[in-house]
């Protein structure tokens, strides 16, 4: 039988993927459910390293647990991954990290300085999830569970969930907003009388504002593994982070995610937190790290990432099972 001590990448309650292979059991899906409970699932942000995410959330479709989700929330890169994970493109997503998304023309630091971003949202939007992995747009706010977009106020650094889309222009703004950073990923987004930024700059996992929503159980998937986090979740933002966020907003703390996916896996992990109250919370981290920063454009690192998001998800999910089984042999 697999066991904890198997899958230290599993951090957190087990009972969220308890209750999920329950629901996949009964074939449940949203506003029909014979539970109390309402999942969530929580995607973070990390440029490439939503590699990792990508083939967790292709393991996720493909164990048949997209349909025991409520809701999804997503920022920045995880905001375009919960995209297609409830569109049913779970698998093209993970394809296009290595196939379509390791060139130069996505990601390309001679550009750096330029009036041109680093990171071509546009190549992303139009050129990948249009024609080489089409996403369909038009399920876009009619999927049985519903999109959460996070992004940032650019005024004020607050997080917000973004509201109003019905149409798939506002959905396209939606995600770019959601994804955009000045220097790196283009300037700020007007959408609903403000100009947002990277979802991660206010919130890069948004457990705490999913369970202030009425999530019992929520599930992270996390695009960094413990190897991948900064020792002293306590530090703070580096000098050179805080000097480069007075010149960007928002920049210095999108390239310290090391330190801030650290504080907040403590949500996870400590029941006594005082943001957490009564709710399930669950996270699943890649097994082992390929080495790879945020802007990686090597495909067999990019696609080893994937590979590893793919096999933790499976590993975690068996673990939970096998312990099911073992509790419960009949």
């Amino acid at each position: 039988m697999a066991s904890a001590a198997l899958v230290p990448f599993l951090h957190g309650d087990r009972d969220v993927i308890s209750v999920l292979l329950d629901r996949r059991a009964e074939g449940s899906e949203p506003g029909e459910r014979s539970d109390d409970h309402r999942v969530a699932l929580v995607i973070g942000g990390g440029g490439m390293r939503g590699a990792y995410v990508a083939g967790m959330l292709r393991a996720l479709d493909r164990a048949g647990l997209v349909p025991a989700f409520d809701e999804v929330y997503g920022a920045s890169s995880g905001a375009f991954s919960a995209a297609a994970f409830l569109t049913g493109d779970a698998a093209a997503c993970a394809a296009s990290y290595p196939e379509d998304l390791c060139t130069d023309v996505f990601i390309n630091m001679r550009r750096l300085g330029s009036r041109r971003p680093v990171v071509a949202l546009d190549h992303l939007i139009h050129e990948v999830l249009d024609d080489r992995k089409p996403m369909a747009w038009h399920e876009l706010g009619k999927t049985p569970a519903s999109l959460r977009i996070v992004a940032t106020d650019a005024g004020d650094l607050s997080p917000h969930t973004l509201e109003g889309m019905e149409t798939v222009a506002d959905w396209r703004l939606a995600l770019r907003a959601s994804a955009s950073i000045p220097l790196l990923c283009g300037p700020p987004v007007s959408y609903g009388g403000r100009r947002w930024v990277d979802g991660s700059v206010g919130e890069p996992l948004a457990m705490a504002r999913a369970l202030r929503g009425g999530a019992t159980h929520v599930l992270v998937v996390l695009c960094r593994g413990t190897d991948d986090l900064h020792p002293d979740a306590d530090a703070g933002l580096s000098l050179w982070a805080r000097a480069l966020d007075r010149v960007v907003p928002g920049l210095g703390t999108v390239a310290q995610g090391s330190r801030r996916y650290g504080a907040d896996l403590r949500l996870v992990t400590d029941a006594a937190h005082p943001d957490r109250g009564p709710g399930h919370l669950a996270a699943i981290g890649p097994s082992r790290s390929v080495g790879m920063g945020s802007l990686c454009v090597d495909p067999a690192l990019v696609g080893e990432a994937v590979r590893v998001g793919d096999e933790s998800v499976v590993a975690a999910i068996e673990s939970v099972a096998a312990q099911r089984r073992d509790l419960d042999p009949a």
